[in-house]
């Protein structure tokens, strides 16, 4: 990075309306970043090539945040051109409009990208195997992103949730005032991240300003099942509700989820001198926020 680019530090966050993109604007709020933008899905759109680079061209952003991804992975299955126009082709648009404008891509990613069939800790350089089209497709946008632009973050991250958007923690607060009792799946296994965590984590690496690009993977810390999630959700809340432990054989969904997808944070806590938050913390102060 040279040092024109360091002193030029604009910051352009595409999917700016979504879950994470909401948590960026907090944070870089309460950081006081000042030098950011979050252009509109219609000013940003990431299909469309010639918006971009209208985009890139006004505002000559030193760095790119890509949130925007289709991420609904049941309904991906009937609708898997859309899923991948957005999950590869819109990747792929922003970084060549990255490689045009001389700008670094922070891209999300997810732990989909695994088959997830192992007990194993996952690292950056384990093989990939999704076993549904959202996580292919995602695949395919990692894999297209490292071949088009050599200065490029990839962020993989699991189980997000927050104070904005829809997500799990929400979900079941509302459905733990409407119902007396619920099922949750019990036998799959992962890490709950907290968005605003991933955000502040996100916005570090960029203040950093690093040249170690490539695969990371961010999560909070610890491992738990979704049932084991939504206790916890109950519990902090107070939130009176019968939970039952259903299996995954019992709860049938059109996309195949990963069984066990728990990534190893080391690479990205090495690198930066991150401190990655247990979940079990970072979903109380959630709660408290949404109270």
């Amino acid at each position: 990075m040279t040092l024109t680019k360091h002193l030029r530090m604009k910051i352009v966050v595409l999917g700016a309306s979504g879950q994470l993109g909401s948590c960026l604007k907090k944070v870089a709020e309460e950081k006081n970043i000042t030098d950011i933008s979050f252009p509109s899905e219609q000013d940003g759109n990431i299909l469309d090539k010639g918006l971009l680079d209208k985009l890139f061209s006004a505002e000559q952003p030193a760095y790119v945040i890509n949130c925007a991804a289709y991420t609904a992975v049941d309904k991906a299955e009937d609708e898997q051109d859309l899923c991948r126009k957005v999950n590869r082709e819109g990747a792929a648009n922003i970084a060549e409009a990255c490689v045009k404008h001389n700008a670094v891509l922070v891209h999300i990613s997810t732990d989909f990208v695994f088959k997830g069939n192992i007990p194993k800790v996952l690292s950056e350089t384990d093989p990939t195997d999704p076993e549904n089209i959202y996580g292919l497709t995602k695949l395919e946008g990692e894999q297209d992103i490292a071949s088009i632009l050599p200065a490029h973050f990839i962020l993989r991250t699991s189980w997000l949730y927050s104070e904005y958007a829809n997500n799990f923690v929400k979900t079941m607060l509302r459905l733990g005032k409407e119902r007396d009792q619920l099922g949750v799946i019990v036998d799959q296994v992962g890490s709950p991240t907290y968005a605003i965590d991933l955000a502040a984590a996100i916005l570090d690496i960029i203040g950093s300003g690093s040249t170690a690009y490539g695969i990371y993977h961010y999560s909070n810390e610890g491992v738990t099942s979704w049932y084991d999630f939504a206790r916890t959700i109950f519990d902090i809340s107070n939130t009176p509700v019968m939970l039952n432990p259903v299996k995954t054989s019992e709860y049938v969904t059109k996309a195949v989820r990963p069984a066990y997808s728990v990534m190893d944070k080391t690479k990205i806590k090495n690198t930066f001198g991150l401190a990655i938050p247990y979940w079990r913390d970072s979903l109380t102060v959630c709660l408290e926020r949404l109270r």
